[in-house]
């Protein structure tokens, strides 16, 4: 996009506001199609050192308004403005509460966790889910139905019992 405004000679700020989620398994119509959505998206929450990275990335393609969606939390904004802390010229308030990047570990009482007080250790992590019995990945729920179709129209009245069940029919668990 960036190189269409340039090959265009348009000015334009970019902005950026992206899901707090890793779904690289969601359909066309993006997360809302997954099983999980909305209420079982928390294993697939993105850790404060992806969003650290996400914004360098961001900030290094030219974005300057960087935001969050559905999933972010506090620690990710913090994390937003400590990566981009030498550019803004300060930290967020309260940083000094903490090391970044663990640095503050180097304190704890164990030697394998003090060994984790460095960007390193956390930029290269793979953190595991910790559910034994989850699969790596999702199937989308193929409904079948893309914007326009009547299945999407919001209705004024609550859904009634009977329509539930026809739903209810479409999908096995």
């Amino acid at each position: 996009m960036k190189e269409g405004l340039q090959a265009a000679k348009l000015k334009a700020h970019l902005m950026c506001q992206p899901l707090a989620f890793h779904t690289p398994d969601c359909g066309k119509q993006g997360f809302i199609d997954l099983p999980e959505f909305p209420f079982g998206l928390e294993p697939r929450i993105a850790t404060r050192w992806d969003i650290q990275k996400y914004a360098r990335k961001a900030y290094d393609l030219g974005i300057r308004f960087i935001g969050g969606c559905c999933g972010f939390e506090p620690y990710h904004i913090r994390a937003i403005a400590e990566e981009l802390a030498p550019e803004r010229g300060f930290l967020p308030e309260a940083s000094e509460k903490h090391g970044n990047w663990g640095d503050n570990l180097s304190m704890h009482t164990k030697p394998w966790v003090r060994a984790r007080a460095r960007k390193e250790y956390w930029e290269n992590l793979k953190p595991a889910s910790g559910r034994p019995y989850c699969p790596c990945m999702s199937k989308p729920d193929g409904w079948g139905v893309t914007k326009g179709a009547k299945e999407l129209m919001q209705q004024k009245e609550a859904t009634t019992e009977q329509q539930l069940k026809e739903l209810f029919q479409k999908k096995k668990f």
